[in-house]
């Protein structure tokens, strides 16, 4: 009983966390509102995508409403770009170009309804979207499921130590190599992949995603080696609280972007 009761918080833990990372990162679509003649409509517009093709903006609104996309490169004195939005079925669409890796784009709506006026969406804050390069299923998906048990397994270590269960050991252990499977090895990959460096963090730059990894799995190394000859739950509480804190931050905050006036790509 207590073991399905400590595997059920650990489950609830971990899926809260990811859920909370994801909606907070900078790459989930943004959510927003416009009245248009007296109705109101929700929008998410994307802030990542694959720079294998354009992105399409569509938003769904009547066929009597039209559109222009107004874009331009991020942090760049480029003058607004002006793309007419045109109707897909039941939605008004407008084409980003694809960019380089890491490469951004900022990006508002001008909406027109039945009465002619002029709709701004997110003119005063525009959006601003990431381009990565294709990342292949067969490291995107290991990657995603191995760091999500190891967020299992080391919630499930923390609450276990808790309890004083000496079962912590064994849960912290399998968290650590799942954690160096998905963070160290597989997460490179997916960075390399995605934006051209295998790692961006300390010593070589300021990305968040792989400097918060460093410091998970240095938490856990510390864990597991002071629980080795002797039990010492303070630890493995310790590292799973930390690993949960640097899991609740937000994915790709701080990540990898493309200056284009120099060509490099920077993170911080």
């Amino acid at each position: 009983m207590k073991n399905f009761l400590f595997w059920t918080i650990a489950i609830v833990i971990t899926v809260a966390a990811a859920m909370y990372q994801r909606m907070t990162g900078p790459t989930y679509p943004y959510r927003t509102t416009a009245s248009v003649d007296g109705t109101e409509y929700s929008f998410a517009l994307k802030r990542s995508q694959t720079n294998t093709h354009p992105c399409m903006i569509k938003l769904e609104v009547p066929q009597d409403v039209t559109g222009t996309l107004m874009f331009r490169r991020f942090r760049s004195n480029d003058e607004w770009t002006a793309v007419e939005m045109k109707h897909d079925g039941e939605k008004l669409a407008g084409e980003l170009p694809s960019q380089p890796a890491a490469g951004k784009l900022e990006y508002y709506v001008i909406l027109k309804g039945a009465s002619g006026t002029d709709i701004p969406l997110m003119k005063e804050k525009p959006v601003v979207i990431r381009f990565k390069g294709n990342v292949p299923a067969l490291i995107m998906i290991p990657h995603i499921l191995i760091m999500f048990f190891a967020m299992l397994l080391s919630n499930l270590a923390g609450i276990t130590a808790a309890a004083g269960m000496s079962s912590q050991r064994k849960n912290g252990r399998l968290a650590l190599w799942l954690l160096l499977a998905g963070g160290m090895v597989l997460g490179p990959l997916v960075q390399k992949y995605a934006f051209g460096d295998l790692w961006t963090g300390i010593p070589f730059g300021w990305d968040l995603t792989d400097n918060k990894t460093l410091i998970a799995v240095i938490a856990w190394v510390v864990a597991v080696i002071m629980n080795r000859k002797k039990e010492r739950p303070a630890y493995t509480i310790a590292a799973a609280v930390i690993l949960l804190l640097v899991y609740s931050i937000p994915h790709s905050l701080f990540g990898s972007e493309l200056d284009y006036a120099t060509g490099a790509v920077t993170q911080g």
